[in-house]
């Protein structure tokens, strides 16, 4: 719905609201005639049925006033004598319709004194419940939402199992465009399985005022622009999704509007130059390592090394073992029953697997390994002696291909090199021809609602033949620092300003082995409330955060023992 829809809906609203309440505010000593004025006769009702005037505000914010309405409602029907618990019910389930029979009935009778003290024990816990989701319900949506980090695509810069708070606020908290919706969730109600929303109505792209831009190099919280998944890690028929319920990624911005990218060997840079990121960031590229003598992995876990592969050869293997094995193994390079090969990730297969077994496993001892290393690792390995020499290995092949952006034929990307591309920025105008449009494509008819044809050689938009473009939107260029395990902006391309989410500020848990089960988890202590973005190394305040709460604790005990 555009806004002069929602305009007309609005002033619909208000014409039910009049008809329906116009006795009921009359006989509570206000003119009928209030019913009908938009916004006061809000205020007015809030007075005659004993609620405070900022509840106002509540009614119009989306998916808050899902929770008040209700109340309202059922509060009407008390204030003028229906307090029973089919009154309630009726109340909500014909979404306020019933007080159009209390407004036409012939025995209205206002109570002036009505007020929430008098309501029952269970109303008062369900009120207290209420205003409980309500305050977490706008936190949740327009200041700080948790998010957990499900994917390796930001290792290791940010871990598998990183608890987080994002901030709704520094970018600017974006209005839910869906208005029916099940509040703190995502797109599904948890452990059911079934849509948190309905696609309709929605609301047109809004954002509160922001307190800074996204920076170049900022890690960011934005909705998948590709998404056509109704749940992660659950396999079925694509769906569309509003845009606020596609799916949830963070990853870093590596090139903000109006930046020239290029990918050159593996590397990124930015307006010609090396993109310099913050001391924070743990970019991971891949190596290739060779020794004559072999590689060992356990000289290699010795050096904090940790993302690299194993291969075994498992004999006399049978399929009771094969079932034990199967949890571990990453892929089988060997079926052979006498030769069975198979490859794991470092940790290799527990010593208690193999005892339980009674397997034989030999590891294979490579000459050549690819590793996946950030810098630091890098140097660490160049200068001991567990390898002979190390080069950084990267994509070299160039073919024209549709695997990664701009997903066109014409284009021989890479994941490794890509661009130069201009990303677009608001307002800036872009020549077009039929060379580039596979570019822009996307945007101008995906994200910017235009039509969008090619014919006899000419580009047609909006029925018009052009040879420009003006962008609408900012856009931006993310990817994940763990380049070779992260699906990214390479792969679909822009993420445009409306899908931006939040800023991370703050890691407040951290488990390792958040996907292994319950049994195998473990804390990370170092991690638990770091923040994302500060320089120097990450420092926890863990022990800062118990101070403070047993301080606040013992004061309110002081100040309450004083008080008796």
């Amino acid at each position: 719905m555009t806004w002069t829809e929602w305009l007309y809906f609005f002033i619909f609203i208000q014409l039910i609201h009049g008809f329906g309440t116009w006795k009921l505010y009359k006989f509570a000593g206000y003119s009928s005639l209030l019913s009908f004025i938009p916004i006061y006769n809000g205020l007015v009702l809030l007075k005659i049925i004993g609620r405070p005037w900022w509840w106002l505000i509540l009614l119009f914010i989306p998916i808050v006033n899902l929770l008040i309405f209700p109340i309202i409602w059922v509060q009407t029907a008390k204030s003028y004598g229906k307090k029973s618990l089919t009154d309630t019910i009726l109340s909500v389930v014909t979404l306020g319709f019933y007080l159009y029979k209390i407004n036409y009935s012939n025995n209205i009778i206002y109570n002036k004194d009505i007020s929430i003290t008098n309501s029952s024990n269970f109303g008062e816990w369900l009120s207290s419940i209420i205003f409980a989701i309500t305050l977490a319900t706008i936190v949740h949506t327009y200041f700080i939402q948790p998010f957990i980090i499900p994917t390796g695509s930001l290792e290791k810069s940010l871990l598998i199992g990183d608890f987080l708070f994002v901030s709704k606020y520094h970018y600017g908290a974006r209005v839910p465009k869906t208005v029916v919706a099940f509040p703190m969730v995502h797109d599904t109600i948890v452990g059911t399985g079934i849509r948190s929303y309905l696609n309709k109505p929605q609301l047109p792209y809004l954002r509160l005022p922001k307190i800074q831009k996204v920076k170049r190099n900022e890690i960011v919280t934005f909705n998948w622009p590709a998404d056509t998944v109704r749940q992660f890690f659950i396999k079925e028929k694509g769906v569309k999704k509003p845009i606020d319920k596609k799916s949830n990624y963070v990853k870093r911005c590596v090139a903000i509007p109006g930046d020239t990218l290029e990918l050159k060997n593996g590397l990124i840079y930015i307006n010609n130059d090396i993109s310099e990121f913050p001391y924070r960031a743990k970019p991971v590229y891949k190596y290739l390592a060779y020794s004559k003598d072999g590689i060992s992995s356990q000289k290699l876990s010795k050096l904090g090394i940790s993302d690299f592969q194993r291969k075994f050869i498992v004999s006399k293997r049978n399929q009771r073992s094969f079932e034990f094995l199967r949890p571990f193994i990453l892929n089988i390079t060997d079926n052979n029953s006498e030769n069975f090969s198979i490859i794991t990730g470092s940790n290799g297969i527990p010593k208690n697997i193999i005892i339980k077994n009674r397997l034989s496993i030999k590891e294979v001892t490579e000459t050549v390994k690819s590793l996946s290393l950030t810098e630091n690792d890098f140097k660490l390995i160049n200068k001991s002696s567990i390898v002979d020499s190390i080069v950084r290995d990267y994509n070299k092949n160039k073919s024209y291909n549709t695997s990664f952006f701009p997903n066109d034929i014409s284009y021989d990307w890479n994941e490794d090199n890509l661009g130069p591309l201009v990303i677009p920025k608001k307002d800036a105008i872009v020549k077009l021809n039929l060379k580039n449009l596979p570019l822009y494509k996307k945007i101008i008819r995906d994200y910017e609602k235009n039509t969008l044809d090619v014919q006899n050689q000419k580009i047609i938009i909006n029925n018009q033949i052009v040879d420009s473009y003006k962008f609408k939107m900012d856009y931006y260029w993310m990817m994940g620092d763990n380049r070779y395990n992260s699906e990214d902006s390479r792969v679909w391309g822009f993420v445009p300003d409306d899908h931006i989410l939040g800023k991370p500020i703050f890691i407040w848990m951290s488990i390792e082995g958040i996907n292994d089960g319950f049994k195998n988890w473990k804390i990370r202590w170092d991690r638990v409330f770091t923040t994302i973005h500060e320089d120097g190394e990450p420092k926890s305040y863990f022990i800062h955060f118990i101070i403070f709460v047993v301080l606040i604790w013992s004061i309110n005990k002081f100040l309450l023992k004083k008080k008796i």
